[in-house]
């Protein structure tokens, strides 16, 4: 597939340095749309154009909607105005919002102007439920059929319809006013007699979801029940539209990309890391790395309380970056966990308590073990007393840093602020700093030390 995709590209770039447009056309009309798409984000600025237009108007919506957002607009500031209000016009509304929802409001004026009334009515509807709802995810381009109706009037309903909303496996089935009854798969259609009532088919309970909740819970609704669409409902049950799988997909695919960026310290990129210049990753990652320093200052401050243990006993030091970052290790660890879980839906806050006592008694353990490994070299080191010091505050330190990983995540999360928040920097950097603090007044209090 590489490979295949590797001379596709290789040829186009041929074709467009040749300026050979026959060859160009029946070379696209070869390949998949989704290896257009991709062939297209691989050229230079100036090529994408040229390969676009050579596309059959039939496909140029379909390459459009699998190019990434800079290079939708980058596309549609560069082709006539005719393309442009075809591709806009053609485009599902999902599609269509995703494109407008991060746009400045004057481009987002620009584009609308090309669009019928028709679809600046769907779009502007879409774009006003909240961001990052089910409404924005959603197309309002489906099929669904009266209870009342018989099978054959449904099937032939179905098949005028064909060319409205995305091809699914599963009808759906509502009264008059539009209020979602259940669901069915087409095959039951097809297996039923044409002059029975469509109530009369086998159907279980509908799952569905509101059109205001997060986009997350249609990710988590269609994995816990294998979905392959999603009915949305408002309050009062009126179907307004579907969420199908590869919606969730691309959810999953920004959701693991912001979660991931948070987990490092960095702000999250709207755009790929290819694209974006050195001002934005500038600026995405400063703010994190200064509250980071500030943060570790107070570490040092702690440590300079301590300068008298430090030289009494400048063996201590040895082991003071091997004991508070194997805190923040562990610390690094229960946090993914914990962030994991919950952004699954694993686990819920209301199970912070049970998860404490089973992250304690891991930790414990966890923390034992590395003691009995620490305590060897200590012994070697320093002599016994050495060795139950840093015996002590490694396995102190490893609960201690344990502990806070695996609650930063819920606390975030009872405050309605995303988990992810807990990144690896800021629950090392606070481990650190409780490490600090029990390794030299274990130190203190075991060797004697006076402090002042």
């Amino acid at each position: 597939m590489d490979n295949e995709f590797e001379q596709y590209l290789i040829e186009i770039r041929e074709l467009l340095e040749r300026q050979d447009w026959p060859r160009l056309r029946e070379v696209l009309d070869l390949m998949r749309i989704q290896d257009i798409a991709h062939a297209l984000m691989e050229l230079d600025d100036e090529q994408i154009p040229r390969v676009f237009t050579s596309l059959p108007r039939g496909r140029k919506v379909d390459v459009f909607s699998y190019l990434d957002p800079s290079y939708q607009y980058q596309l549609l500031s560069r082709i006539s105005s005719a393309d442009a209000r075809h591709i806009l016009s053609e485009m599902l509304p999902d599609d269509l919002t995703a494109l407008l929802e991060d746009l400045p409001q004057e481009e987002v004026r620009r584009l609308l102007r090309l669009l019928p009334f028709r679809a600046i009515r769907r779009a502007l509807t879409l774009l006003g439920y909240p961001e990052n709802s089910v409404g924005r995810l959603m197309t309002t381009q489906f099929i669904s059929i009266r209870e009342d109706w018989s099978v054959q009037k449904s099937l032939d309903y179905i098949r005028s319809q064909k060319e409205r909303g995305e091809p699914v496996n599963v009808i759906f089935v509502t009264d008059e006013d539009r209020h979602l009854i259940t669901d069915m798969p087409l095959k039951h259609f097809v297996l039923g007699k044409p002059q029975d009532p469509v109530s009369s088919l086998v159907s279980g309970p509908v799952i569905s979801i509101n059109a205001t909740a997060d986009r997350e819970e249609a990710v988590r609704v269609m994995q816990h029940y294998d979905l392959e669409v999603l009915p949305v409902v408002d309050d009062e049950n009126v179907l307004l539209g579907i969420v199908t799988v590869d919606d969730v997909m691309d959810v999953v695919e920004e959701e693991d990309t912001e979660d991931f960026h948070r987990i490092g310290a960095v702000g999250m990129l709207n755009l790929s890391l290819r694209d974006a210049g050195p001002g934005m990753l500038y600026r995405k990652r400063i703010g994190w790395l200064l509250a980071l320093v500030f943060l570790n200052l107070i570490g040092g401050f702690f440590i300079s309380q301590y300068e008298e243990t430090i030289e009494a006993l400048v063996v201590l030091v040895f082991f003071l970056p091997l004991i508070i970052d194997s805190g923040g290790n562990a610390g690094a660890q229960s946090a993914t966990l914990m962030i994991r879980a919950l952004a699954t839906g694993d686990v819920a806050v209301k199970d912070w308590l049970r998860l404490l006592g089973k992250e304690l008694t891991v930790a414990v353990g966890l923390g034992v073990t590395m003691a009995l490994a620490v305590s060897a070299l200590g012994l070697w080191r320093g002599g016994p007393e050495i060795a139950l010091v840093v015996a002590l505050a490694m396995t102190m330190v490893v609960v201690m840093g344990s502990l806070v990983g695996m609650l930063l995540p819920f606390i975030l999360t009872r405050i309605r602020l995303d988990p992810a928040t807990a990144s690896t920097p800021l629950v090392t950097s606070v481990a650190d700093i409780g490490g600090i603090l029990i390794y030299f007044s274990i130190a203190v209090w075991l060797l004697h030390i006076p402090t002042p």
